[in-house]
């Protein structure tokens, strides 16, 4: 992704940034009320929440980069499916109880690193926004770690559900070390976080955890990517369908 100027670049970045924790948050809202029983349905909830205002900030912070030419709901609800550059594994189904908890697993360990990284900036707007996620992302972490030791430590059935999510959920995961033109040229002034350097970090901790649950890493055996340029899978559109009802049919609606 080429763009004009630095103030641009920045911009794009927060939105994309954004894009993961909307799509994934939305995501993780469809356990509301669906929960195998009501402490993790509100936990759930509460999971999605954070990530739902942590897509606030994001949006926040780039529509001020905007100049006013355009709000967080703009960039939540009115853009098309093809201008929305979250990673793949955010806007997959949420599937049974096991995949949501492989995927969040995943991502977890993922954030607690990429957040602890983004917490030192040289944008302080990112630093900050950052600084209070890591904290969530941490808690999120405890939660997925904890079922991933009951699920893949329990019952066969438990076990063998858990083992098949992360086998269904691995080829997604080599998108989130990857660095477009953008993020590489943010990396060089000290903006972004150079995710390719996260890798083994992520690969080791998630390595101990799967073999505390009596689990084994997945073979890469294959490779999905695209989100960040904009190509997404069919469940993408569904999810903005509902996402986006009620500002498409009511335009300018304010709450």
């Amino acid at each position: 992704m080429s763009v004009n100027t630095d103030k641009e670049a920045v911009l794009q970045y927060a939105v994309r940034l954004g894009d993961d924790s909307l799509i994934l948050g939305h995501r993780l809202s469809e356990w509301c009320r669906n929960g195998p029983f009501l402490e993790e349905d509100i936990a759930l909830t509460n999971v999605a929440l954070d990530y739902i205002g942590r897509a606030r900030m994001y949006y926040g912070y780039a529509a001020e980069l905007s100049d006013g030419k355009q709000t967080e709901d703009d960039f939540a609800f009115i853009r098309d499916c093809r201008e929305y550059q979250n990673l793949l594994i955010n806007e997959l189904p949420i599937g049974d109880f096991a995949c949501t908890m492989a995927r969040q697993l995943i991502l977890d360990v993922f954030n607690c690193y990429f957040l602890s990284e983004l917490t030192a900036s040289t944008d302080p707007t990112l630093a900050a926004v950052a600084a209070k996620a890591v904290k969530e992302s941490r808690y999120h972490l405890r939660r997925s770690r904890d079922w991933a030791l009951r699920l893949g430590d329990g019952t066969e059935q438990s076990h063998d559900r858990l083992q098949n999510a992360f086998e269904q959920l691995w080829g997604y995961t080599p998108e989130m070390f990857e660095q477009d033109e953008l993020e590489q040229q943010l990396i060089e002034r000290g903006i972004a976080v150079n995710t390719s350097e996260l890798k083994p970090r992520w690969e080791s901790k998630l390595e101990q955890i799967l073999s505390e649950a009596t689990l084994e890493m997945p073979v890469n055996s294959w490779t999905v990517r695209g989100g960040r340029l904009g190509f997404h899978t069919e469940h993408l559109g569904h999810l903005l369908s509902e996402l986006q009802y009620m500002q498409r049919a009511y335009p300018g609606l304010q709450w």
